[in-house]
């Protein structure tokens, strides 16, 4: 099963008096890819040492490489102590208390260590939706520069009593609150929770609930490391022998005569090959592979830095990411709708409704009485109620019975979460309409897991949206 471990992290200095890095408010952010360029630069305004200007590095007079700006910024915050690292490995318990988007106060809990890097296709580590492109090699060309992990990959252990022994608090580290949001982070260093804690994940699969693309990149720059150091192992050794076989060769020229010299060359060939394949790692410099084969500086690229959780229904808070249609006119739309809907009138919400308890009204209709819902940028709400037999043989899925009712159309669909949000979007011209959908079940979520399935891009909205800059893992160590 997975394997999970503790390491030695790197975490902002505390500024108790005043001297430290900064107040952890100021330092920490939410991650990379729901930051807009008006969100970063107004994180950078509020520290000089804030995390976006490493996660989200831009370049600088002396440097057009923004992915070596960040590297620079790195290394000079731990040199001037603005990051410290821990003394011995660690799990980190990060907890976060809330009201979610239907009115539920919610306290969940998860830990922060070390997740293994395994093959696709291999198990222990499990994707569970389908994932969008992404060309760009931003996160790769950030974590090659910076040898570091972080942003976390959010997991979900399939096994039982993690949440129970997250229970009791670790060594308090520090809190933020934002956005409603209370973000609390506590040490564990006691060797005894430890192994209790890497025994309960390890005990079965872990389902990756957000950051798919992260892990798939972490995959990537391990096999890279690992093909580095393989591809400089060999060509020192073919060069070694190479040296040796010529020295010799020659040595044998000056002191014998042809017939001599050819056969002595031979043996040397043969001989000085089976003993270079044997040596020829301890030889290979920089890239001398540790135990696990990876180079020295890298040792711990066999694993990435994520968030652990259990799978069950009181630690989870699902959001659903509605779609934004375009492509097709209303009425070609509603002719779509229609061939598996029954369309029956809703009520009509507004920028300052949609935001409140109007709009979770609309969600929790969704939710009771099985339905969808199309939204157009007036604020109109039409329910979709499915026909009976419409979607027989199909998962219980809204993406997927989308996926279904909209096939072969020239609809093109975009993603979007909140209700409030998605009628901002509408009114903001991004869309013709919008189909509000329901958070995937949590049996949907674990039934995908068990029979290694795939569900829909975009099907799920984990939330709240973990901070990145509690906790930095360098790639220096296993």
């Amino acid at each position: 099963m997975a394997t999970f471990a503790p390491f030695r992290a790197l975490r902002f200095r505390p500024d108790a008096d005043g001297s430290g890095s900064g107040d952890l408010a100021d330092l920490v952010a939410p991650p990379y890819d729901v930051l807009s360029d008006a969100d970063v630069a107004a994180l950078r305004d509020r520290h000089p040492h804030n995390i976006v200007y490493v996660d989200v590095p831009a370049p600088s007079d002396d440097q057009p490489d923004r992915y070596a700006v960040a590297a620079h910024l790195l290394d000079a915050w731990v040199r001037d102590g603005v990051l410290v690292r821990d003394d011995q490995p660690a799990f980190t318990i990060y907890r976060m208390q809330f009201v979610d988007e239907v009115g539920r106060a919610r306290d969940l809990v998860g830990v922060l260590g070390a997740l293994e890097v395994v093959d696709e296709g291999a198990g222990r580590v499990l994707p569970h939706e389908r994932t969008t492109p992404k060309a760009s090699t931003d996160r790769l060309d950030l974590t090659r520069a910076t040898r570091a992990n972080l942003s976390p990959v959010w997991g979900l252990s399939l096994a039982g009593g993690l949440t129970a022994e997250l229970a009791a608090p670790g060594e308090p580290l520090g809190e933020v609150t934002v956005d409603g949001v209370r973000h609390v982070v506590e040490r564990v260093i006691d060797p005894e929770r430890i192994a209790r804690i890497s025994a309960i994940i390890g005990a079965d699969d872990v389902l990756i609930a957000d950051g798919h693309h992260r892990y798939g990149i972490a995959r990537r720059l391990r096999d890279e490391v690992r093909a580095g150091v393989r591809d400089e192992v060999r060509d020192t050794a073919r060069d070694e022998v190479r040296d040796e076989v010529r020295d010799t060769a020659r040595d044998e020229v000056r002191d014998e005569v042809r017939d001599e010299v050819r056969d002595t060359a031979s043996d040397e060939v043969r001989d000085t090959a089976r003993d270079e394949g044997g040596h020829s790692a301890e030889r290979a410099g920089a890239s001398v592979p540790t135990a696990d084969g990876y180079a020295v500086g890298w040792a711990g690229v066999g694993s990435t830095l994520a968030f652990v959780g259990e799978l069950v229904a009181d630690q989870l808070s699902i959001d659903a990411i509605h779609r934004l249609v375009s492509g097709v006119d209303p009425a070609e739309l509603t002719a779509l709708l229609e061939s598996d809907f029954d369309l029956l009138p809703g009520p009509t919400l507004t920028a300052d409704s949609a935001a409140r308890a109007p709009g979770a009204e609309v969600l929790s209709t969704l939710v009771e009485q099985g339905r969808l819902a199309l939204l157009t940028p007036d604020g109109t709400v039409t329910w979709l109620a499915p026909r009976e037999g419409a979607f027989d043989g199909i998962r219980a899925l809204d993406g997927a019975w989308l996926e279904h009712t909209l096939a072969g159309s020239t609809v093109a669909l975009d993603y979007q979460h909140g209700v409030a949000e998605t009628l901002a979007a509408l009114q903001a011209g991004r869309a013709a309409a919008a189909i509000l959908i329901r958070p995937t079940s949590l049996a949907e979520i674990e039934r995908t897991a068990r029979e290694g399935l795939l569900m829909p891009p975009k099907s799920t909205f984990f939330t709240p949206k973990l901070r990145t800059g509690f906790v930095v893992r360098p790639l220096d160590e296993a």
